[in-house]
């Protein structure tokens, strides 16, 4: 009997790609929704992290009611046995929730004060804190080769987030300070691979279903972000708002995005998460420098980081990511999609 359900392979290179478009998606969006001129004040960073949670939480459950067969019944004492019934196991995650509320807070501010190619490719230095956070927290080793690729990809970075001659022009275009949005996107590294490696261990350490896990999550996020919002501007600077629809897409694209990563995980694996956020790099880069033309290098510095830039990190992801007995797999998968 042949089996109607897609096959593992195909939903795995599904959620890749949808995770590329989500990830560019996002990046794009966020940067567009808080560098609009409006005549009144724009939607609060807080807000944007209270609405995205509440999204995923309503989705989250709705997954959980579809696993149990679309009982409410089950559903309840499923949630009631897993999260009230185990406060401990609960409360774990009070601390990479306040890390990621930290976390979505500053990469408002750094979307705010760079362009999205710069935060883009600045942002993947939180591959090398996972890493160092996976080295120091759970005892991973990695290759020499990988070592290298984690300076390739600093090289890069560096590269890409090199001065402009146009200085003046790029004020005018920017929504504030440049220092203030690379500070920014380095302490969202940080809290990244530190909540990420913490997360990772606490789902290793138990085998409690991934979406249940975001519910948990989800609710402790609301409160810590709930006590970081100005209640009565919670809604009257979203409904002030010239750009509504960039707003509300931007809610759904971010509650989108911890989801897709949920299935990525599920039927791909980090190392294809890894290729996906590569791609995802080019993407905006192109689209910010052609499309959007908030992104200027210089001319030697545009040759440079074009392609030196940009173009080493995806390979440091990739080796960073890859081992060399399933690299001739994954790159004949790769062709068949092409």
């Amino acid at each position: 009997m042949v089996s109607s359900t897609p096959h593992p392979s195909r939903l795995k290179y599904l959620s890749l790609g949808v995770l590329v478009l989500q990830t560019t998606s996002l990046v794009l969006t966020m940067r567009y929704s808080r560098t609009q001129k409006e005549d009144g004040p724009r939607y609060l960073a807080s807000s944007a992290v209270v609405a995205a949670e509440v999204l995923k939480i309503f989705t989250c459950t709705f997954i959980v009611f579809m696993e149990n067969k679309y009982s409410l019944r089950a559903m309840n004492l499923l949630l009631k046995e897993e999260i009230v019934k185990k406060p401990v196991e609960t409360m774990k995650l009070a601390v990479p929730a306040g890390i990621y509320t930290l976390q979505n807070n500053l990469l408002y501010v750094a979307l705010s004060n760079l362009d999205a190619a710069t935060y883009q490719v600045t942002y993947q230095l939180k591959i090398l804190t996972t890493a160092l956070f996976s080295v120091s927290m759970l005892g991973k080793r990695l290759g020499l080769y990988q070592w290298l690729s984690l300076l390739s990809l600093m090289a890069g970075v560096t590269l890409v987030q090199w001065p402009t001659d146009s200085t003046g022009e790029q004020k005018v275009l920017t929504a504030g300070s440049q220092v203030v949005g690379v500070a920014a996107v380095l302490t969202a590294c940080m809290s990244s691979g530190f909540a990420g490696v913490y997360f990772e261990k606490i789902l290793k350490e138990t085998k409690q279903s991934v979406w249940v896990r975001n519910i948990q999550l989800g609710t402790i996020l609301n409160l810590t972000s709930w006590l970081l919002i100005e209640k009565k501007f919670l809604f009257s600077t979203m409904n002030r708002s010239e750009n509504m629809k960039t707003s509300l897409s931007n809610f759904a694209l971010q509650a989108m995005g911890g989801l897709v990563v949920a299935v990525v995980i599920k039927y791909a694996d980090n190392i294809l998460k890894g290729f996906a956020t590569s791609v995802s790099i080019i993407v905006s880069t192109l689209i910010s420098y052609f499309v959007l033309n908030d992104f200027h290098p210089t001319g030697q510095v545009l040759e440079d980081s074009g392609e030196n830039g940009s173009s080493r990190v995806p390979p440091s992801t990739w080796v960073l990511s890859i081992q060399s007995d399933g690299c001739m797999g994954l790159i004949l998968n790769l062709k068949r999609l092409i």
